[in-house]
């Protein structure tokens, strides 16, 4: 035995970590003692997560991006954790999909949605007038076609009529959600409200692809069909908001020498769009960088089937979207989002202080004007790109 012990000099490390014999649950356990109890599979990986944001995304030199994906508005997590995370300074910028950006309006409007059942008659639903998106019901007229008739009323006022990212459009509509929560007295109820009051910009990588994309097609061609397009300029510009983002991140990892740090919440376009920031750095803009520093993923999709939102940190490694050497302080924990959320937020709102917030909508001019100065003094293809521009406008 002697002699094998000495044969295994490195088998200490691996039986370092705390010993599993967790405390009985009891009247006076809290959320964030029985975190801590947990020790091994998703469960582990929650506790992980939940330190990670305790120990490192606490910290004030760490800036936050939060992705978005699945129909998690409707289900009143706006309410319940996101806007109370933002609130305490851990979300400085945030991508969703444009679904869940559109039904968190209705809670502005104070258009009701309902606990229900999954195992209903969809059919008796359509003809009922009842729209589902499994267990939670909601009034087709009264909800989603009063959001429409809403919405377009909103689009065509003055500071919606030129062209912009969703950055800028979501600011403007969270600035009359805002207002209209405090003239109705809601409380806080909508994220893009929220995301207003403190300066935090909002993104949506495919505005296109949701009900507010929907509505802003359905007026530029009203406008079209009426000779009208000189009155109504609304243009989503996707390109807008790839800048913008990534400023974000080489403004966080260059000129403040902070950390950056991610949390995923399901996967799909916006875990993409906030994790390519990186490689638009290092890729297209040629500008040194090695990748975010934190990672805490939350999906349940699967790694094997080749999918993005089953994707790890350790692969994203490869793109450069994380840093290789940091990826002992990224943690995937594959589970239901709408469980583990609320969690993570009491975890952090019960174990940290409240962080000061960024406010980094407000300085999105200063932040490109950065990333223009870094992408010119670092990419050699500079030169050779504007011949190509001014080749073609000639």
């Amino acid at each position: 035995m002697a002699k094998h012990k000495e044969n295994c000099p490195n088998k200490a490390k691996y039986l370092s970590g705390k010993r599993v014999l967790p405390e009985p649950i009891s009247k006076s356990t809290d959320i964030a003692k029985l975190i801590d109890n947990l020790d091994a599979y998703n469960g582990g990986r929650l506790r992980a997560a939940c330190q990670l944001l305790k120990n490192r995304y606490s910290q004030n030199d760490v800036t936050i991006g939060m992705s978005l994906a699945g129909a998690l508005t409707p289900a009143g997590l706006g309410p319940s954790a996101i806007i109370p995370l933002m609130n305490y300074g851990f979300v400085d910028w945030l991508v969703a999909t444009g679904a869940n950006m559109y039904h968190d309006i209705h809670y502005a409007f104070n258009l009701p949605m309902f606990r229900g059942s999954h195992a209903v008659d969809d059919v008796d639903l359509k003809d009922k007038g009842v729209t589902r998106i499994y267990d939670i019901l909601f009034d087709y007229e009264d909800v989603l076609m009063e959001t429409d008739r809403r919405l377009r009323e909103i689009m065509i006022r003055p500071e919606f009529q030129k062209e912009m990212g969703t950055r800028e459009f979501y600011h403007y509509l969270g600035k009359i959600l805002s207002d209209l929560e405090e003239k109705h007295k809601l409380g806080q109820v909508s994220i893009l409200a929220a995301a207003y009051r403190n300066g935090i910009p909002v993104f949506t990588s495919s505005p296109g692809d949701s009900t507010i994309g929907m509505n802003i097609a359905g007026l530029e061609l009203l406008a079209e069909a009426s000779g009208l397009q000189d009155a109504f300029k609304l243009k989503i510009n996707p390109s807008i908001d790839v800048n913008d983002s990534t400023a974000i991140i080489l403004n966080a990892k260059k000129y403040e020498n902070g950390k950056t740090g991610v949390i995923l919440i399901g996967g799909g376009s916006p875990k993409n769009f906030m994790l390519q920031t990186e490689p638009q750095i290092q890729e297209v803009l040629m500008i040194p960088e090695a990748g975010q520093d934190y990672d805490i993923n939350v999906t349940d999709a699967r790694p094997d089937t080749g999918g993005l939102s089953g994707a790890p940190p350790s692969e994203a490694a490869s793109w450069g979207k994380i840093d290789p050497t940091k990826l002992d302080e990224a943690v995937t924990a594959y589970l239901d989002v709408t469980v583990a959320l609320p969690i993570m937020v009491a975890y952090v709102i019960q174990t940290t202080p409240p962080k000061k917030l960024k406010k980094l909508y407000y300085r999105g001019p200063e932040l490109h004007k950065k990333l223009i100065k870094s992408y010119l003094e670092n990419n050699k293809e500079v030169e050779k790109l504007r011949k190509l521009i001014r080749k073609l406008m000639a």
